[in-house]
């Protein structure tokens, strides 16, 4: 029910944002170096590692000077500021669900480099299909912010930040269902919106 739930959702979010699509990739395209989307490698259900697609926000290979953006990166490019601000580096993702590598609800998959560092406990988070969207996203809908703030990103976001999402994703693994779901998305929504 989930998967059929994804793929229609997925289906009608996608021919709905496509002509914004079109703009934003004409806007990452004139505007600064480098391809359109930004393909990163992540861990997804079973530990299985997959690309999850984005609208590439940040000059090109920047991905070489670490996996963490913190405050005003000096990485991310104008246009990507605002996409970043709007969530909208996110909507290519959807396609991600629509491959059947994701669900538009569930834990947000982490970068090998972080999911080396779960307990045996953590991993579980690992059974499900990784989403788009979750509690922590919302609850740490500032994360870059937050990090900027701090002396030694890596370090708060490893043993403060990682630890707390990981406890909200088993919250939502004991009720995943497509009311949940909803509810979630809808949170999600009001959330860029606001």
């Amino acid at each position: 029910m989930k998967r059929i739930f994804d793929i229609l959702a997925s289906s009608i979010i996608i021919l709905i944002f496509f002509p914004f699509g079109i703009i934003i990739s004409l806007l990452i395209f004139f505007t600064s170096k480098g391809g359109v989307f930004f393909i990163q490698q992540r861990i997804g259900k079973n530990q299985k590692e997959f690309g999850l697609v984005k609208f590439r926000t940040m000059k090109s290979y920047s991905e070489k000077e670490g996996s963490l953006t913190v405050g005003k990166d000096s990485r991310i490019t104008k246009v990507g500021s605002f996409l970043r601000q709007y969530k909208l580096d996110e909507f290519p993702q959807f396609l991600n669900v629509l491959f059947g590598q994701m669900s538009i609800v569930g834990p947000r998959p982490e970068v090998e480099e972080f999911v080396d560092l779960y307990t045996e406990e953590q991993l579980e988070i690992l059974k499900v299909k990784p989403g788009i969207t979750d509690l922590a996203s919302l609850e740490y809908f500032d994360e870059n912010a937050i990090l900027g703030k701090t002396d030694n990103p890596r370090k708060v976001y490893i043993e403060e930040i990682m630890p707390a999402k990981i406890k909200l994703n088993k919250k939502y693994l004991d009720d995943p269902t497509i009311i949940n779901d909803l509810k979630i998305m809808w949170r999600t929504f009001v959330k860029i919106i606001a």
